[in-house]
Order: structure tokens, then sequence, then C-alpha cells
């Protein structure tokens, strides 16, 4: 399979660094926990900082900081940061969250995985714009959340994932968040049917992908 971290201008000469970011504890795995673990997988040195911002609810907050952990096990020293802020209130709570990202600014990422800027939740997209804002180097991949607004939008950027890795992603979202189970959108098809979607549009392989927008890449 080809090695995502070369194609995404990982650098080979040092450490990379990448800095994966969710408005909630489970944003950035449904978004990308496939990608995040090719990442993993191949660059072992990477170091990684991982932020969720809205996550108030000790239950949420910690299935948030185990499901990093845990998805993060194959690098040295990773950086989780889980914020109690306002779930849902992001953009009205002034300069706080701002505040979160521009916290982690000094580690200069080369890689930031982020949501996308025309998410219709609220949190979302406000995370999105503040990544922008605080990051001006660092290549950004913007990972989709399937959810009732119905707001899946095209992909520039696919990820391509085995059986394996697809399978894999969707047992540890089911396993990391038990709080979620009872929302009629957190389920293995929903997970299934969207990596399957993305793969048939990218002819992935194994017929499963996870899909970005990527708004500049530079080589």
């Amino acid at each position: 399979m080809t090695i995502l971290t070369d194609r995404l201008g990982l650098p080979a000469g040092r450490r990379p660094r990448v800095f994966v970011v969710g408005a909630h504890a489970d944003d950035a795995e449904i978004g990308a926990a496939g990608t995040i673990g090719r990442i993993v997988s191949e660059r072992p040195d990477a170091a990684i900082t991982w932020l969720v911002l809205a996550a108030p609810d000790p239950v949420r907050a910690t299935e948030a900081r185990a499901s990093a952990e845990r998805l993060l096990a194959g690098v040295s020293d990773p950086v989780v940061d889980v914020r109690e802020l306002r779930d849902g209130y992001l953009p009205f709570l002034g300069v706080a969250p701002k505040e979160a990202v521009a916290d982690h600014a000094a580690t200069d990422p080369d890689l930031i995985i982020a949501p996308r800027r025309d998410d219709a939740h609220q949190d979302h997209r406000l995370l999105s714009e503040l990544v922008q804002q605080v990051f001006r180097r660092g290549t950004i991949l913007e990972y989709e959340v399937p959810k009732w607004d119905g707001d899946l939008g095209t992909a520039n950027l696919y990820v391509p994932l085995s059986t394996a890795e697809s399978s894999a992603k969707v047992a540890h979202l089911l396993a990391s968040f038990p709080s979620q189970a009872g929302r009629v959108w957190f389920s293995e098809d929903t997970f299934r049917a969207l990596l399957s979607l993305r793969g048939m549009e990218c002819r992935a392989p194994d017929g499963t992908a996870e899909a970005f927008v990527c708004r500049k890449l530079i080589f």
C-alpha cells in the first residue's frame, strides 16, 4: 500500500509533528481514525498532539482521553488535551475556544487533522476556522462527520483503507464511546456505509476509504 505519510509530505529527516483536533469526544475518530492509524503505523516517531474542546461531561471526557490514548499507543509521548468547554455553544464562548487551539500553536505541526469548514454543526465549523487562523504553515486535512443535517459534501483527498483497517476503525468507535450507543446515527451501519461510499468514489482496492477536504497542498 502507498506510504501515506510520504504522500502527505511529512518530513523524513526529523520527527514529524501532527495536530489532531475535534470539537467533541468522538469527532476525530469518526472522521479520521483510519488515517490516524496509518500515520501511527508508518511513523511511530511522530510527535502527535490531540485536542478535544467540548467534553464537560466527565463520562465523555474519560472516553475522549481513553480513545485517543489507544489510537496513539504506537507513538511515544503523545499529548492528549481534553477541555471542558460547553458542548454546542463554542461560537458563543468568546475567546476560550481560540485560546485552547492557540495553546498548541508552538507545536508548529506539519499536518493538522480537523473538521470541515462547511460542516453544519456550529462547533465543528468554528473549530475549522480557528485552526486555519492559528496554523499558517502545515497541511490541513478537513474530515467529515455524518449527521442528521445531511451535510456530506464533495471531497478532494481520499485515504483508501484495507478491510482490516476499516473494521478496526468501526470496532474502535463502538467500543470507545458507549455513551453514544443510543444515538440513531452512531452505528456500525452508518460508519461502514460512509467508508464504502468514499471507497467507491476513489476506487479503493478494498472498497473502503476516508475522505477529506484539503484546500491547500504544497509540494
